[in-house]
């Protein structure tokens, strides 16, 4: 779809503005580079033809030819970099046309209706965000495919911009409707419009060039003579994306502006609708990536379909919250992932990708990084993740061999729930007692019991080795991704998003013991493990969710009184006497 040069004038004065000034940088940048070897070539023509002689020209000839020499050199390989270095680029999960025609179809219409070119291709990104971007930099896209000249493209030149990918967020496509996605995408895909323009696609090359450049030369692990290289190449980036970020800011916002105002022809009254649905999706999809995959991804499983649980997720906060009346309406409306020939296979994909960016996962599935689907989530997910938590307190136990706080009461033998609870009760008049060579965090000293502040200091310690030790892990086909062969760039640092901030050790001791009672429950009265969309692995003790668990524990880690458990134990019929079974 084609735009003529009115249409793509019309709203965007400011930026196209904006974009010049960005080039005139770039102009007086060459022109300063230019500048030494113009005055060279005059002394040197004019030594030539015997009009610049005498001992003070000669001087002036040797000082600056190899300064202007010395210049070009440098202004050469800083554009070598800036060439060479790879912009940014977000991961993504490509859609084919093939593989989706009637998305395609929906995003040409839409172009065709807002009067833009259509966007180049579609991709899906795992977040609640939907973007253009330019991936026709030489260094990591190809040309793009001749299009077919129409009256429309008559006075177009042939090397003109191709235009950008359309990325959207994949719990959009599955949580929203067709028309809902369509008016959400209007203003996206206006943004193609002022993306066509020759003067806003050149300035938006050369500041991404610039910004790539400044990344390749901060990159650490180099020899000594290429990082002397590379920081005067990276001081003159930067110099230059300093003088430019104002005006690239600025034309950035008057294309969306633009883009904006050319969208309130398309679906305006809808878009207020589909708004509302954003920010739903972004509540949901923060809850079920935080509480649901996350204890996933850190067992080395990846729940395979993702997006339908966002739906899921979010069906259930509708009904908890009671956020629409006419909820159950809208979803017997069409689905934007209908729109996808193969909506199952691309879920998988985009799941995948979501645990490469927000856990660091590998990027293909192996013996200890595999898929897990929601039926088997509560086994294979919940009821190991307890299991393990249950065995590594065990272990510390094990190490630490620490009498009970109660010197009158027996240690219990063996994995039993009772040994945790006597070694956290508080014991009168004893103070915390760290493990030596440990720094614990002061919130793990403050009240609770001294047994408790050294168990947690010693899971925060044994956590730490163990992710570190899986960090450790060589590359290979069940490893992370293999470094880029190309010399200038470094993608290699996931997670790019993680998802929570380090756990502190009380949270993580509340945790093991929450894992140790489920591991009993389970045990002793038959407790099941279950999935809540909203809130992760869950227990169920008589078919019903044990909420009122929690509290208790957080009595016990904090004030290192376990007489709320206890009358807890009691009242589910679970005996802390009994050994539980460990992974």
């Amino acid at each position: 779809m084609g735009m003529s040069g009115a249409g793509r004038d019309q709203g965007a004065p400011g930026a196209r503005a904006r974009a010049l000034a960005v080039l005139r940088v770039r102009s007086r940048a060459l022109a300063v580079a230019l500048l030494p070897a113009a005055a060279a070539v005059i002394l040197l023509v004019g030594g030539s033809t015997g009009h610049l002689t005498g001992p003070g020209w000669d001087l002036a000839r040797r000082i600056l030819t190899p300064l202007a020499v010395l210049v070009l050199l440098v202004a050469a390989g800083v554009a070598l970099v800036v060439a060479r270095a790879r912009p940014a680029v977000t991961p993504t999960v490509p859609i084919a046309e093939e593989t989706a025609p009637d998305l395609y179809r929906m995003v040409r219409d839409l172009a065709d209706r807002l009067g833009v070119p259509a966007p180049s291709a579609i991709a899906l990104t795992p977040d609640c965000d939907s973007w253009l971007e330019d991936r026709t930099h030489p260094a990591h896209a190809p040309p793009p495919p001749e299009e077919h000249d129409d009256a429309a493209h008559a006075g177009r030149s042939r090397r003109a911009p191709a235009a950008p990918v359309l990325v959207i967020g994949s719990p959009f496509l599955w949580w929203m409707r067709v028309a809902e996605l369509r008016a959400l995408l209007a203003p996206v895909v206006a943004g193609t419009g002022p993306s066509a323009h020759p003067d806003i696609a050149a300035a938006r090359r050369f500041v991404r060039g610039l910004d790539a450049a400044v990344a390749v030369t901060s990159v650490p692990d180099r020899g000594p003579v290429s990082r002397a290289v590379l920081a005067g190449v990276g001081w003159v980036a930067r110099l230059l994306l300093h003088g430019s970020r104002v005006h690239a800011a600025e034309m950035e916002r008057g294309v969306a502006a633009a883009a904006a105002e050319r969208a309130k022809a398309v679906d305006y009254g809808l878009r207020i609708v589909a708004q509302e649905q954003v920010g739903l999706a972004y509540a949901g999809w923060d809850r079920l990536l935080t509480r649901v995959a996350l204890p996933a991804w850190r067992m080395g499983r990846w729940p395979a379909r993702l997006n339908a649980g966002v739906v899921a997720a979010l069906t259930e906060l509708s009904r908890r919250d009671r956020l629409a009346e006419g909820f159950a309406s809208r979803l017997g409306e069409r689905p934007a992932c209908d729109l996808l020939e193969e909506p199952g296979a691309v879920d998988e994909a985009t799941s995948l990708l979501a645990a490469r960016l927000f856990h660091g996962g590998p990027a293909e599935t192996g013996p200890d990084w595999s898929p897990v689907h929601w039926g088997d989530y509560p086994e294979e997910v919940a009821g190991r993740k307890w299991r393990t938590d249950a065995a590594r307190l065990h272990r510390i136990l094990d190490a630490l061999r620490v009498p009970p706080a109660d010197e009158e009461t027996p240690a219990p033998d063996g994995p039993t729930l009772a040994r945790v609870l006597n070694r956290l009760t508080v014991a009168p008049g004893l103070p915390p007692a760290p493990v030596p060579g440990l720094a614990p965090d002061e919130d793990d000293l403050a009240g609770g019991s001294a047994h408790g502040a050294a168990l947690a200091v010693c899971l925060t310690a044994e956590l730490a080795r163990e992710e570190a030790a899986a960090a450790a892990v060589p590359a290979g086909p069940q490893g992370a991704a293999a470094p880029d062969p190309g010399p200038l760039r470094d993608d290699r640092a996931l997670p790019l998003f993680p998802l929570q901030p380090p756990r502190t050790g009380r949270e993580l001791l509340a945790d093991h013991i929450t894992a140790m009672v489920c591991c009993a429950a389970m045990d002793t009265v038959g407790a099941v493990p279950a999935l809540d969309w909203l809130d992760g692995p869950t227990l169920l003790v008589g078919g019903a969710r044990a909420t009122d668990l929690p509290p208790q524990v957080l009595t016990l880690v904090e004030d290192g009184d376990p007489s709320g458990l206890r009358s807890w134990l009691t009242r589910q019929g679970i005996r802390p006497e009994k050994p539980v079974r460990l992974v």
